[in-house]
């Protein structure tokens, strides 16, 4: 495995890939892997001749009151777990590599899908997230990205940028990756404290909570088609207030959203269907999480 940190190291990489008609798969990503960001080099691994993954933590998608500083970085680690993985070339520029001084381009959804979820209260955020991952392509030029499912919103948006711009890559969503008790892995679990750990979990109790009470059961929304009703109780009305009940029965944790979105639009809907999306963010003392379920 190969580490670079300059875009003319990466692009002479994958010209030589490119060359020998190997396939390229990105897997683009701030650091502090787990489980979850394995899983998506290892898709990566199966799909693509050739995989890289960017370790960076972009600044762009941070505001000024966020945690860019004390967001968890090991370098180290990261290597060995893209190793063992089968990750064949890894990207980690500086700031000053990805923005460099004079930097003045970015790439901007001006939909309402930013808006929505975790835009409403991260004004900016996903203005850094589509200028990063373009960015990203450019250099690459993968021929698929990976990118977890338990970030929906973000899945989305970088789906439709895509479409947009024409961009000549296959975005690959992934399924999200849990601990035993059903929390979604992710960097920012390394901030809970033992309580807050145990806490945390009450996200994914509330969103089984919500399928079983869409379905009737815990397997009954599997077999809705798209476009239809999901269920016996398909007003979101009914489902937002059983939700919000849940998670006010644990002390520690303050909500930021609790939506239900088509899985496309984002848009908040009214009358549950399969396919549409049910999102949370929470704050567990001062660590915000994120969670969903597709119905």
């Amino acid at each position: 495995m190969k580490i670079a940190t300059t875009i003319e190291e990466v692009r002479q990489e994958v010209r030589e890939w490119k060359r020998q008609g190997l396939t390229v798969g990105l897997v683009p990503t701030m650091g502090a892997l787990h489980e979850g960001h394995a899983s998506l080099v290892e898709r990566a691994y199966r799909d693509c001749n050739r995989v890289v993954a960017s370790v960076f933590v972009n600044p762009t998608q941070f505001a000024a009151d966020e945690d860019l500083e004390s967001y968890p970085r090991d370098f180290e680690e990261d290597c060995r777990i893209l190793q063992r993985k089968g990750c064949h070339l890894v990207f980690h520029p500086s700031v000053s590599e990805m923005y460099p001084e004079g930097f003045a381009t970015y790439v901007e959804l001006t939909s309402d899908m930013t808006k929505q979820l975790c835009g409403k209260t991260r004004p900016g955020h996903f203005k850094g997230v589509c200028t990063v991952v373009s960015k990203l392509f450019n250099i690459v030029t993968p021929d698929k990205a990976y990118f977890g499912e338990k970030d929906a919103q973000q899945l989305a948006v970088i789906r439709r940028m895509v479409f947009d711009m024409a961009m000549d890559v296959k975005i690959v969503g992934c399924p999200t990756v849990r601990e035993a008790d059903g929390l979604a892995k992710s960097s920012r679990n390394d901030y809970l404290n033992d309580d807050e750990r145990k806490a945390a979990c009450v996200l994914y109790r509330a969103l089984q909570a919500a399928l079983e009470y869409i379905g009737d059961g815990p397997h009954a929304v599997a077999v809705s088609a798209p476009g239809t009703s999901a269920g016996p109780c398909t007003e979101a009305s009914n489902v937002l207030p059983l939700i919000r009940n849940i998670i006010a029965e644990e002390p520690l944790a303050e909500i930021d959203y609790i939506e239900i979105v088509d899985g496309e639009t984002l848009q908040p809907v009214e009358i549950i269907k399969a396919g549409d999306l049910i999102a949370i963010a929470i704050y567990i003392g001062k660590t915000r999480l994120i969670d969903n379920v597709r119905v």
